[in-house]
């Protein structure tokens, strides 16, 4: 019995590797699921750098006014600067090792499988990263001496009911306009429960109160003119620090319920963005897929950001 001519359906022009366009169509995936599941990306700074360890971000103080005499000369004012300097955490990794053995015996495709999940884990963990910074800016002291712009913690009893939760994005979105944070890009982060909650106050929907969302979809869009966002990665608990960070996460969220914030609040430095290698090991008779980043994330300016949290 002759042997059977297989086609191969890895290789380029029936030649080379067998796997040389799986690698191409499994980055792709690893992207997309990425930035399927990322929601903070588009919410915040990004700043990409092409070497280094960190960058630093100038943070200017306001300019004085004052009325001028006739004949009286203009000497200029004192305008007070700072910098926030950010660095960039170890190189992040995700692994997935697919022996040949294995995807042969196989009924069913696993690479799909892998693809969404090593762009699950780096998309959950860029997520939470900076939703812990958020949360830590609001925390923060001023930047700028002296221009009494910190962070801000807005505290009530229970979250438990809409009218609580809506009250607390009031008062935040007051908080803002007090600072002369810009109306536009004010983003509000909470857990399924509360935005569900949220999602059943007939006054937040109600269009005759200037509502807007979908009770049927289960839809908030915007309270107090900020953009409502459900995340599962609201840091929650005591969360400690992780070999490789080079910037502080790690803090007790035990009594945080939601982080509303400007876009201006945080910031990421970007040295490697998102991509994949791929190595078939002899020796192994396998493939190893590695997903990366190298990234860092921290505070730009305080008095942007404000948590709900339980007294």
């Amino acid at each position: 019995m002759s042997n059977a001519t297989v086609s191969r359906l890895g290789q380029v022009n029936g030649a080379g590797a067998t796997d040389a366009l799986f690698l191409k169509l499994f980055a792709g995936e690893v992207i997309t699921q990425f930035e399927e599941k990322n929601v903070m990306a588009p919410l915040h700074s990004v700043r990409t750098i092409s070497n280094g360890k960190s960058a630093s971000f100038p943070v200017m103080g306001t300019a004085s006014a004052s009325y001028h005499s006739v004949g009286e000369e203009i000497l200029g004012g004192s305008m007070k600067a700072a910098e926030k300097v950010i660095s960039v955490d170890d190189l992040l990794v995700a692994p997935a090792f697919i022996a040949n053995i294995d995807e042969a015996k196989n009924h069913y495709d696993v690479r799909s499988t892998y693809t969404k999940e090593l762009g699950n884990v780096l998309a959950n963990t860029y997520d939470k990263n900076i939703l812990r910074v958020t949360v830590a800016a609001a925390r923060a002291s001023e930047t700028i001496t002296g221009s009494g712009k910190s962070g801000t913690v807005i505290t009530k009893a229970n979250f438990t009911s809409s009218a609580n939760i809506v009250a607390a994005l009031f008062a935040a979105a007051e908080e803002f306009d007090g600072k002369d944070i810009p109306e536009d890009e004010r983003y509000a982060v909470v857990s399924p429960a509360i935005y569900y909650k949220l999602a059943q106050d007939t006054t937040v929907l109600n269009k005759d109160w200037g509502g807007s969302g979908a009770y049927a979809d289960g839809k908030v869009l915007r309270i107090a003119g900020i953009t409502i966002v459900k995340s599962n990665h609201l840091p929650t608990g005591v969360q400690t620090a992780d070999a490789g960070e080079n910037n502080t996460y790690a803090a007790d969220f035990s009594k945080t319920k939601a982080v509303v914030f400007h876009k201006s609040a945080v910031a990421t430095v970007k040295l490697m963005d998102l991509g994949l290698e791929s190595e078939y090991d002899i020796r192994r008779q396998g493939t190893l897929f590695v997903a990366k980043y190298a990234m860092g994330h921290g505070i730009l300016r305080p008095e942007a950001a404000i948590e709900l949290a339980l007294t």
